[in-house]
Formats: C-alpha cells, sequence, structure tokens
C-alpha cells in the first residue's frame, strides 16, 4: 500500500511538473507570482498600515482581489521536482526540504488561499479597520510559509 501511495504521489508531481514546464519555467513563474503578490500586498499596507489617511477603497480592493486570484491560481504546480535548484529571473529560494514537509506545506497553502480570500471578501467591505485585520492575518501567513520553506537572504 506505501509503495502504491509513493508511486502515485511522484506519478502526481511529475505530470503536474510536466503542465507546469521545465524547471526553470516553473522557478520563474513561481517568482513571477509572489512578486506580482507583493506588489498588490505592498500597495495595501502602504493605504491601511502607513499611511491610512490616502486610503482610496478601489484601490485596495483591486489590490486584495489580485493577491485573492494570484493565491488561487494554482501556484503548488510551480514547486515540482528539482525546483529547489536552479534559477527564474534569480536564484531560487526553496528550501530542499521543501519536499520533506508536504503536509506541513499543504496546511500552510491552504491557510494563505482562505487569508488571500477572506482579504477580498473584507477590502469589499471597504472598512479599512477589518482590512487592516485580515491583511495582517495574510502577512502572518506570508511569514510562516517563508519561516517554514524559504531560504533567508
Amino acid at each position: 500500500m506505501k509503495t502504491k501511495l509513493i508511486l502515485a504521489s511522484v506519478l502526481t508531481a511529475t505530470t503536474l511538473a510536466a503542465t507546469a514546464g521545465p524547471t526553470e519555467e516553473q522557478i520563474r513563474f513561481r517568482q513571477s507570482a509572489y512578486s506580482f503578490i507583493g506588489w498588490n500586498a505592498a500597495k495595501i499596507k502602504k493605504q491601511v498600515v502607513d499611511n491610512p489617511e490616502n486610503f482610496d477603497k478601489d484601490r485596495v480592493i483591486a489590490a486584495a482581489n489580485a493577491i485573492a486570484a494570484a493565491a488561487n491560481s494554482g501556484l503548488g504546480e510551480l514547486y515540482g521536482p528539482g525546483t529547489d535548484q536552479g534559477i527564474g529571473w534569480k536564484q531560487t529560494r526553496l528550501k530542499p526540504e521543501f519536499f520533506e514537509k508536504q503536509d506541513e506545506v499543504k496546511v500552510v497553502a491552504e491557510k494563505f488561499n482562505l487569508a488571500a480570500n477572506e482579504l477580498a471578501k473584507g477590502a469589499a467591505t471597504g472598512d479599512i479597520n477589518i482590512i487592516k485585520d485580515q491583511f495582517g492575518k495574510l502577512s502572518e501567513f506570508c511569514k510562516g510559509c517563508h519561516d517554514l520553506i524559504r531560504v533567508k537572504e
């Protein structure tokens, strides 16, 4: 039974990697997606944390929706075997332990997706306090993932 499970996992990972493209492409797409998320997160932070007097509901909603869309786009497909080594736009920072911590990674990824969706819902209310709270939760899950699977610079 264990052998079948391992074989099924390998086949699934291989299939996902094949659909996502070569290793360097997966890394490049992954780096681009997280840069896009970071850019949108910075827009929200600037308006709800750093300079709330400049709060623009429509810009925050757009940024929150962009984060949720990226989070729900299937980023997991960009973590194929070997993507802990190689260069996309720059050297990957994925820890090799990523492949050994799949249960933990799955939990963190699900929490990140949920937090991204909750941020989008909160942004839709236009209530800066709700947005700030949801943004804080999303930031915690980002940090949790970084701590778990990302090499520090």
